[in-house]
This record gives structure tokens, C-alpha cells and sequence, in this order.
């Protein structure tokens, strides 16, 4: 890779059905567009475009995408009807999402075949998302095989994590024969979120010590020492940890057996029951916090239930990265539960004091896009709420590796 390129960047996460992209010009950092590309197969597949550079209204068609290969394509239509093509000598490289890098990626990294096979190898271990990411990598190979490929591992971040963090207790052979650990997920979010708390605070990452609590639909949290990961919720698959939207989180692993043995459910049923099934969808059967809120307010039992043990587990985390980390600077939320619901906020400090760790009921209460303090001033522990921006920090590592590779 050599000479010198142009300062956009577009990011690509490829799912099973969809395609989310941004184009954002590393110059400025400013995002020049965005869209969706949903329902990849069928007949009522959707396309929602926003050209945010030139300010114009999103445009959104629905209509049959065979394949990624179409959406992308279709994305690199709407793209040059705003001037930013895929043909364009401003665009410096393509960054993609890839959910596993397993302990080979610790890093960044510019795709090859080499990688490629690499990311299928470990397919075994991310059968929902790896399969998807190396369809959206190869189709945007195709396009544009002169460009560099960057791929940015949800992992990643979360390698250095020390084994005592990282092994399960079970058969040191059985495990390595199988790549059986905990990898950690949403690598992204926790490493630009821990790094902007810091920035918050106005001190260097490597002076900070980090609580990043990432509550989306799928949730997280991670213990960040000066920078660096040194524990996190999920392990083999994102189905470790929190108590997610439809995903279980921690769970005594014989309760498998007994739905095998008692039950009589099969492996699939079981893996369908536990990733999309359970969680507040399986507890009370709404998994948007916002409606759990809603019912709570009108005195539903089984949302406050839910919400109850969402919360439980939670502190029971928060608890732990304190004891890990020994040192606590700030306990940072992110994601659209984390950035949007000042109860969930407010719920999982309440009765932490002796941590060192309170909110501000009226600075709770503020919404915003911007990174906040939401902590009495002078508090022993900041409690922060911090947005977080996974494409832009795919954007960031993607543009540093290109830049570092054509010097």
C-alpha cells in the first residue's frame, strides 16, 4: 500500500439480512452520510438513505435486494447521486465490522485472503455474525479491489484482558482444542467510550480507571485500567453477562441439561429459548425499556419484576469491576438504554454509596448528545453518561492503519 489517498472513510456492518454504513471524512471527522439497508432477500426490502453533507432529506425506496452484492451496490448509487461514489479518489479505504476475532486480531488489521480465511475459520464460535461480516467484506472487495479493507474486531479490544480474566475453569485441553474463553463483545463502543470518559475528565486514558456499562438491546459492561481491558461480561458468544433484551446473561450452565433431559428440547430450541427468548422479552415480553417503564408507571408486576432483576444484575457487575479494579474514577453508561433511561441510571447506584458512586437527580434527568457528568460535584467516583460512536471509532482505527500503511 503506497502514496497517498483521499480522507473518507466508509464503514460498512454487514448482518445477516441488513447493511448499516457511514461515509465520514476523517478531515474533520464530520459524517458526510448514512443509511440502512434492511430485509437483504425479500421482496419488501428497504433502503433508507440520509446525504448529510449536502443536507438534504433522507430518501428511503422499498423493493426486492437479492443479496449484498445488490444492497451494496444500491448503496453505492445513493451514494454518488450526492457526489460521494464509491469511485470517488477522496474515499482512503472501507472499514468493516467484524463481531470475532478470536486471539488472533488484537488489533486493526488490512484484509487479505490470508485474513479472510481467518475470520471463516472462526466461524464455529460467531455462527450468527462472522458469516455475515465475510459477505459484506467479499461483496465490497468485488466492487472496489483496489481500495483498501479494513477490519475492525469486536474482540479486539478486549485481548488484553489477563487469563485469570479470560479462561474458564474447565479442562485446560478441552478448551484449547475447542478456542473455548471469554473474547468479549462490543469492543468497539468500550474502548471509544472508556477513552472519551477519560477525555471528560479531563485526564489521559492511561491515568483513568473505567466502569463502561454498554446497555442496548445487547448489553455489556467492562473494567478498563488505564486504557486497557482487563475484564468483560461476555465471553465465547455475546450471550454471557447482563441480562439483555432477549438474551439471558448469566446462567447456572445445568439449566441446559435439564431442558435436554426434562424438557426434551433440542440444542437449537435451547440456543433460540436463551439468545432470543429470554431476558426482559422472557420475563415480562417487551423488551424496550421504554415500554417496561411505561407499564411499571401503571403498576405492571412482571415489568417491575424484570426491570428489577435487569437492575440486580447490573449492580452485581458494577460491584465486581469495583473489587477488580480496586481503583474507580468513573462508571460511564452508553447505548440506547444507557444514553436514554435516567430510571436504569439512577437504579443501578442507588444504595452504592459506600462505593462512592451517586446521582444527581436533576442532571440524571437531562437528555442530551453530548457527554455528561450526571454526579453531585466533588463525587469520590464520576458517574458519566457518554454517547457512544462505534463508526466512528471503526472509522478512526481504519483510517490510522491505511495512513501508517502508506507511509
Amino acid at each position: 500500500m503506497s502514496g497517498t489517498r483521499g480522507t473518507r472513510v466508509l464503514v460498512l456492518n454487514s448482518g445477516s439480512s441488513s447493511v448499516k454504513y457511514q461515509l465520514l471524512d476523517m478531515g474533520d471527522g464530520g459524517r458526510l452520510a448514512l443509511g440502512l439497508v434492511e430485509r437483504i432477500g425479500e421482496q419488501s426490502s428497504r433502503l433508507k438513505h440520509t446525504p448529510l453533507a449536502t443536507g438534504g432529506e433522507a430518501r428511503e425506496w422499498t423493493g426486492p435486494i437479492a443479496d449484498h452484492d445488490a444492497a451494496l451496490k444500491a448503496v453505492a448509487e445513493e451514494l454518488a447521486r450526492d457526489g460521494l461514489g464509491l469511485d470517488s479518489p477522496e474515499l482512503a479505504a472501507i472499514g468493516h465490522r467484524v463481531v470475532h476475532g478470536g486471539q488472533t486480531f488484537t488489533e486493526p488489521t488490512v484484509i487479505d485472503e490470508a485474513v479472510l480465511a481467518e475470520i471463516e475459520r472462526l466461524i464455529p464460535v460467531a455462527p450468527l455474525h462472522n458469516p455475515a461480516n465475510l459477505t459484506g467484506i467479499r461483496t465490497a472487495r468485488a466492487l472496489r479491489p483496489d481500495l483498501p479493507q479494513v477490519a475492525v474486531f469486536d474482540t479486539a479490544f478486549h485481548t488484553t484482558m489477563p487469563e485469570s480474566a479470560a479462561r474458564y475453569a474447565i479442562d485446560v485441553e478441552t478448551a484449547d482444542a475447542h478456542r473455548i474463553r471469554r473474547y468479549g463483545f462490543h469492543g468497539t463502543s468500550h474502548a471509544y467510550v472508556s477513552r472519551e470518559t477519560a477525555k471528560l475528565l479531563g485526564k489521559d486514558p492511561s491515568e483513568v480507571n473505567v466502569i463502561v456499562l454498554h446497555l442496548g438491546n445487547g448489553a455489556s459492561a467492562s473494567a478498563v485500567r488505564g486504557g486497557t481491558c482487563v475484564d468483560t461480561s461476555m465471553g465465547l458468544t455475546p450471550l454471557e453477562g447482563l441480562v439483555m433484551g432477549t438474551r439471558s446473561g448469566d446462567m447456572d450452565p445445568a439449566v441446559i441439561f435439564h431442558l435436554m433431559r426434562v424438557g426434551g428440547m433440542s440444542t437449537d430450541e435451547i440456543d433460540t429459548l436463551l439468545n432470543k427468548k429470554s431476558g426482559l422479552i422472557g420475563l415480562c415480553g417487551d423488551n424496550d425499556m421504554r415500554e417496561i417503564r411505561r407499564r411499571i408507571d401503571e403498576g405492571d408486576e412482571r415489568a417491575q419484576l424484570a426491570f428489577d432483576i435487569y437492575i440486580h444484575r447490573l449492580k452485581k457487575y458494577i460491584g465486581a469491576y469495583c473489587a477488580v479494579l480496586g481503583r474507580v474514577d468513573a462508571v460511564a453508561f452508553t447505548a440506547g438504554v444507557g444514553e436514554n433511561a435516567a430510571p436504569v441510571r439512577e437504579a443501578a447506584v442507588a444504595g452504592l454509596e459506600q462505593l462512592g458512586l451517586l446521582v444527581d437527580a436533576e442532571l440524571n434527568a437531562v437528555r442530551g448528545d453530548e457527554p455528561r457528568l450526571i454526579s453531585p460535584a466533588n463525587s469520590r467516583v464520576a458517574v458519566a453518561v457518554v454517547p457512544t460512536d462505534e463508526e466512528l471509532e471503526i472509522a478512526t482505527q481504519t483510517y490510522a492503519l491505511v495512513r501508517e500503511e502508506s507511509n
